[in-house]
């Protein structure tokens, strides 16, 4: 990653931190593919390219790609399915997104848990 990219990456990555923060129960997870899940369920998926996915039921993720025109949001070259791009200039306005991120965590705590696989 050249210095710039690298830069941008970091200063996403700040955006999408303090994103987490706005919530009490989120907390950020993975080293290399950093994500956030609830109940074996993950929601939110930050890529390696700086890019922020949020997961959302599917009314919403209709109602976010009309308003937010965004492609599907794709992790090695696979549409991530229930997941929605957020666009660059959205992810910096954190409360304009907070909202986002509470619809997905509500709709994935909807969900039936996930066993855990640790033993």
């Amino acid at each position: 990653m050249t210095d710039s990219a690298e830069q941008d990456y970091q200063e996403k990555l700040n955006l999408y931190d303090k994103l987490l923060a706005t919530h009490p129960d989120i907390e950020r997870k993975g080293k290399n593919m950093l994500y956030t899940s609830v109940n074996g369920h993950m929601f939110t998926y930050f890529s390696q390219e700086g890019v922020l996915g949020i997961r959302l039921s599917k009314e919403d993720q209709e109602a976010f790609v009309a308003k937010y025109n965004t492609p599907p949001f794709r992790q090695y070259g696979a549409v991530m399915r229930g997941y929605v791009t957020v666009p660059d200039d959205l992810l910096q306005n954190t409360d304009a997104l907070k909202p986002y991120l509470d619809l997905s965590y509500n709709y994935v705590l909807s969900l039936k848990p996930k066993p855990s696989k640790k033993k």
